[in-house]
């Protein structure tokens, strides 16, 4: 008798906790440190899955053996039917099996042992990313395409600076940041992927894709764009592959028409050329066309420039003014015995480094304090003074008060002991999770004159200072730069840095105009705090101690007057 019982695995759910983790979140993109709870929840599928695919194999095993002992017995018993069912056992074995036997054989093939994985698919899948994950993620790659200057080729085939797990994308991949950028009437990037997608495709990569689909998005996308000599190119091409499309076959009759008419009107053009006689032609010739070199470089540009290492260069002379050294803060307690290593990035604005100033330890604590809590990176609103979401912040913040733990409070006072600035009306500890690409185009930290509001919810006067810690290494990417003098900070784990966003007047010192760098490749964390004035207290900041390098040098102890040495 054939034994159709059947053990079937025990499933399992995520942890609660991991459940409860993700399902307060959204944006997954702008945060790699929750991204990466997305990987332990895709390990968890697996193995469910897995244990699936056991049950259905054992499943269609016992079926098997089933199939194989009847096909044994029928093979036999048909040979000689009236003598097989001559023995009353054989008679009675027949009305077993069809009577009980094939009854049970048949719900053993119809029950559905997808139960337990499809449950825990579901409930997953509603902490899942969504369509706005996978559409920023894509942005964000052709965002760090056009920074850093990469060509699609070199994205696709993963060859990063710094990168560890070099991963290829597949034609599939290529073409859904072609279509993406399509949906956004980007037909640049639409070209860049499409054509990247063809390429794939033309060297014998296999896809569920065909050529003509490719072709038909980069046709179109390099006609949008003028060139309609190489749309029409890439129309033929199509048409080879498919002559009855239709949308194609409309469209080369369009670009061949558009083709002649612009031919034609050069030809017109030409003539009037003639016409007006070679003299005035050559005198244009002769005229020398200025210089652009005058020409202002837009805050973009200079801002990208910085992020891949270029732009703007201190001059020898300046560079030279640049030290290392002892601090103490004017021989504060916790510091004389023990000062803190110290070296100056920039000058004007005044911009300070400080050395191994926050521990591994501490760090990890401040992590674990913020991931439960990140949220999308808000920016105040100038109209309103709220917090607002904003499109050229891509991180994830979390808001850390010396209440919640000590190590906070810890940390706060010695940005005080080293500063000088009390930090009672200092700012939460910000601490921001950058994201695929994630990165802060350029701001300023202050409220100008036209923001009367700027920090109104908060209870507080106009930002005073800015610190900012390094919590992390970066591979590649995701420097602090300053576009209007052309200063970039790079991320260093363990130090921070330090500048005023205001003069001694209290006006906003405009050339602390900052931004950071979209990430290349790692994960950065930063922790901020802004120091900011108490609103009902009238005060002059030449009444602080400032930290100018005129003041520091009379001080303090020089350790190091080449920067290249700093770190040794």
């Amino acid at each position: 008798m054939l034994s159709l019982r059947m053990e079937l695995p025990c499933w399992c759910l995520l942890l609660l906790s991991c459940l409860k983790s993700l399902s307060a979140h959204n944006d997954f993109f702008t945060s790699i440190g929750q991204m990466t709870d997305l990987l332990y929840t895709e390990k968890d599928l697996v193995t469910s899955l897995k244990d699936y695919i056991r049950a259905e194999e054992n499943k269609l095993e016992q079926v098997k053996r089933w199939a194989d002992k009847l096909d044994s017995l029928t093979a036999t018993a048909t040979q000689d039917p009236e003598g097989f069912l001559g023995h009353p056992v054989n008679a009675f074995k027949l009305m077993k099996r069809l009577n009980t036997e094939w009854g049970d054989l048949e719900s053993l093939v119809l029950s559905d042992t997808t139960d337990g994985f499809i449950s825990n698919l579901t409930i997953q899948r509603q902490h899942f990313p969504t369509d706005e994950d996978q559409t920023g993620a894509a942005k964000a790659l052709l965002r760090l395409q056009d920074t850093y200057r990469l060509d699609a080729n070199t994205i696709s085939i993963g060859d990063l600076p710094g990168v560890k797990h070099k991963s290829l994308m597949t034609v599939e991949d290529c073409y859904e940041l072609g279509k993406i950028a399509y949906s956004d009437v980007d037909y640049y990037h639409t070209e860049l992927w499409m054509a990247q997608a063809l390429k794939q495709l033309d060297q014998g990569e296999e896809s569920t894709l065909d050529k003509v689909t490719v072709l038909d998005y980069l046709s179109y996308a390099i006609y949008q764009q003028g060139e309609i000599d190489r749309a029409l190119e890439y129309t033929k091409r199509l048409l080879e592959l498919d002559p009855e499309h239709q949308r194609a076959n409309g469209n080369l009759k369009y670009f061949e028409f558009q083709l002649e008419k612009q031919r034609k009107a050069a030809e017109a053009e030409g003539e009037k050329q003639k016409e007006r006689g070679k003299r005035e032609t050559s005198e244009k010739k002769k005229k020398p066309k200025k210089k652009a070199s005058n020409q202002l470089i837009p805050e973009r540009k200079k801002y990208e420039m910085l992020c891949r290492g270029e732009g703007i260069r201190m001059t020898p002379r300046r560079e030279s003014r640049l030290f290392c050294r002892y601090y103490d803060n004017n021989r504060n307690p916790m510091y004389v015995l023990a000062p803190v290593r110290q070296q100056d990035e920039w000058d004007r604005p005044y911009i300070v480094r400080f050395l191994d100033i926050i521990s591994d330890k501490e760090i990890e604590r401040v992590k674990q304090l913020a991931k439960p809590r990140l949220r999308r990176a808000t920016v105040h609103d100038p109209q309103t003074g709220k917090l607002t979401t904003a499109q050229y912040r891509v991180s994830k913040s979390a808001w850390l008060t010396g209440y919640e733990d000590p190590m906070i409070e810890k940390i706060n006072q010695r940005i005080e002991d080293l500063t000088g600035l009390e930090m009672d009306t200092a700012e939460e500890l910000q601490v921001a999770n950058y994201g695929v690409g994630g990165q802060y185009e350029p701001h300023f930290d202050f409220g100008r004159k036209d923001e009367p509001d700027a920090f109104k919810e908060l209870g507080t006067g106009n930002r005073i200072a800015t610190w900012l810690f390094y919590m992390s290494d970066v591979a590649a990417g995701g420097a602090t730069v300053f576009p209007d003098v052309g200063a970039a900070v790079w991320p260093q784990k363990g130090t921070a840095v330090f500048w005023y966003n205001l003069f001694p007047s209290g006006e906003g010192d405009y050339s602390t105009r900052h931004a950071a760098c979209p990430v290349l490749v790692g994960n950065k964390w930063g922790e901020l705090l802004f120091v900011q004035f108490p609103i009902k207290t009238f005060i002059r900041l030449e009444s602080i101690c400032l930290m100018r390098p005129q003041s520091l040098l009379k001080r303090m102890f020089i350790f190091k007057s080449n920067l290249t040495q700093c770190h040794n």
